[in-house]
């Protein structure tokens, strides 16, 4: 009976919506419902009268509702089994994520590529959003705040830094919180920087130091130009989290950060803007914007040079920051990279009910509490629900940077991710839009997924390749004065180093220093510094370095994949563990060694990877007008790609 129960449940899960199934809309006419700012979609599914409340705080008193909520979210969630669950429930809580975990070994995972611990993932954030009640905003804070739930990557240096808020005469919707600044107000942030590129960066900086001192003219021209490692390590990163506006922060989001800066080669800095909903929006945008001018005007950063990168809330901040320094003439970053960005607040694509058994993003309840949209934008929702800076995809995306934008297929945000990149793509924007099968919002904050591995490589890709050949003006190497100021703001008493688990095992530039002589490998100096040296293959000495990156890569992944994990959280699930191999489905490769020029389909690989990749194409009419979206996927049928 139990089992006939099971299989039940099992079908009705994995059945595709009704809803879906009846409302099929092609790209363009998506598109439609997002050409004019202050119009509201008519599939919008925010309540436009909604207020922001006051915040009441969780007593002690409270605490008996959690238990209940144990069991009956169980309950809730699988009606066939009440009698059963009844009788298991005198023993332990029959939570659903017993039933998940019993479903996922019986009849195979919610998605077809899931491990369990992804399994375990959707089952506790699933259908959260109903229990808000339980919750209010310093818990919720408190939660995401918690980096301890899986272990930071490889080693990297830290380095906490606040600068003061001056005023810099904004234009345009900044204008007047910008006459506000008085100099006294600080922001905070953090620079994340890969171990081995420091130790790169301090020997170039030495280096070039040491000569400009000798020769101050000649510098570099007597040492035969500035050197090959200068002019890799030129970009910086700037990074906006996540966390719905309202959560998270620069260090929350370390296990993105690291990675990005071990496999990108690149200094990153990670700023953490005010929070909703002590700050609504524009204040957001207004840090976010003084970040960016702090690395352009204060440190002399080339603008070319600069490369924004977010997720989710902190990728709709980045598109939103482009739109701003555009609208108001000011330079643009050279490129930016977008994790799951979060497009649209009024919530208005299919994906929202299609994923939503699937993602590990609840969907706002239907009232105030805790609505991140409400908490957001105020009591002046309906002014802004739509403005282009906090829906982005409502926005004109001509002049923009090149664009790499991932997301996953299974997340709830998928359709207007897709929008908002064919909508680029029609501005005429360099895009590179990927699409990682059965994956959720912002997976590559997960290590344990091949496909997060995927994800920081087409980032390599697109930062140390695609760029410098799309952008209009090249970066420059920076100058001494630049390198100094990024020296002074990085390698000072603030550092610390930052080991895999998230332990910090020492603060301070003189321990930092001593640590780095210590675990400085002699014979590693030919390897790539994105990936745990102790995990990649043999190289020869002499190989060329370009060759061995691109060789190396693909064996990096899979040594990841097999070596890493949640680990405080597998090593107690390790007896459902099951690793699978890693391959990568992109663009323009196939098995029999041919390269198609002119057609694209999509099929399933036989474990995670890239669903779908595609690039901006010379004519995009044709191309969108046979997108699909679907119940469970977006499929593309014979599209002519030109290239």
């Amino acid at each position: 009976m139990l089992r006939d129960s099971l299989q039940l449940l099992c079908d009705g899960i994995n059945s595709p919506s009704p809803i879906a199934s009846s409302q099929r809309k092609s790209v363009t006419n998506l598109l439609r419902d997002f050409d004019s700012p202050g119009v509201f979609p008519p599939s919008a599914r925010v309540d436009r009268s909604l207020k922001l409340q006051q915040q009441d705080s969780i007593k002690l008193w409270d605490a008996w509702r959690y238990p209940i909520f144990a069991v009956n979210k169980g309950l809730q969630s699988f009606p066939h089994l009440c009698k059963v669950e009844l009788q298991i429930s005198e023993h332990s809580i029959a939570s659903s994520l017993a039933r998940d975990i019993l479903i996922h070994h019986i009849w195979g995972p919610r998605r077809r590529t899931w491990g369990i611990e992804m399994t375990v993932i959707n089952s506790m954030m699933r259908d959260v959003s109903r229990h808000s009640s339980l919750a209010d905003i310093t818990m919720v804070r408190m939660v995401m705040g918690l980096a301890g739930l899986a272990p930071l990557p490889a080693d990297a240096l830290v380095t906490p830094v606040t600068f003061r808020i001056r005023k810099r005469n904004l234009r345009g919707i900044l204008a007047a919180l910008d006459a506000k600044e008085t100099g006294t107000r600080e922001l905070s942030g953090e620079w994340v920087v890969g171990k081995k590129l420091w130790q790169t960066l301090q020997s170039d900086y030495r280096s070039s130091h040491q000569s400009a001192h000798k020769n101050d003219v000649l510098g570099d021209s007597l040492n035969g130009g500035p050197s090959s490692s200068r002019k890799s390590h030129s970009r910086v990163i700037l990074y906006v989290h996540g966390g719905a506006y309202y959560s998270s922060s620069a260090a929350s989001h370390r296990k993105i950060t690291i990675p990005m800066s071990k496999y990108t080669e690149t200094r990153i800095f990670a700023i953490d803007y005010r929070l909703a909903p002590e700050t609504c929006f524009p204040g957001p945008l207004h840090d976010v914007v003084n970040a960016y001018l702090r690395l352009t005007e204060d440190l002399h950063v080339p603008p070319e040079n600069v490369v924004l990168a977010g997720d989710s809330a902190g990728g709709g901040l980045c598109l939103a920051l482009l739109l701003y320094l555009r609208d108001n003439d000011y330079p643009l970053p050279g490129g930016a990279i977008l994790f799951s960005p979060w497009v649209d607040l009024t919530l208005s694509c299919p994906s929202w009910d299609t994923n939503a058994a699937y993602d590990i993003v609840p969907t706002p309840g239907p009232t105030a509490h805790l609505h991140p949209v409400v908490m957001y934008l105020g009591d002046r929702l309906e002014e802004y629900l739509t403005h282009p800076y906090a829906s982005p995809l409502f926005g004109k995306f001509d002049g923009l940077p090149p664009l790499l934008i991932q997301c996953g297929e299974a997340e709830v945000l998928r359709d207007e991710i897709m929008l908002v990149s064919h909508k680029a793509s029609l501005a005429g924007v360099h895009v590179q839009h990927e699409m990682y099968e059965d994956a959720v919002h912002v997976f590559q904050a997960f290590p344990f997924l091949g496909s997060a591995n995927e994800a920081f490589i087409s980032c390599r890709e697109f930062v140390c390749h695609q760029l410098p050949k799309l952008q209009a003006s090249a970066p420059k190497i920076l100058d001494t004065f630049c390198e100094a100021r990024l020296d002074d703001d990085i390698d000072n008493d603030n550092v610390r180093v930052v080991r895999g688990d998230g332990v910090e095992t020492s603060s301070g530039r003189r321990d930092m220093e001593v640590q780095m002589k210590h675990d400085n490998p002699p014979n590693d100096q030919n390897l790539p510094s994105w990936g745990p040296t102790s995990l990649l293959p043999d190289v020869a000495s002499d190989t060329d370095e370009t060759d061995t990156k691109s060789e190396v890569a693909s064996s990096v992944a899979a040594c990841i994949q097999s070596h890493s994990g949640l680990r405080r959280i597998k090593s107690t699930l390790s007896v459902f563990a099951a690793e699978k191999p890693l391959t990568r489905i992109s663009e323009g490769t196939c098995t029999s060694g041919h390269h198609p020029k002119s057609s694209y389909s999509v099929t399933r690989p036989s474990s995670p990877g890239i669903l779908h990749k595609a690039r901006s194409h010379t004519s995009m009419t044709s191309f969108v007008e046979q997108w699909t979206l679907s119940s469970k996927s977006c499929s593309i049928r014979q599209a002519q790609v030109t290239r």
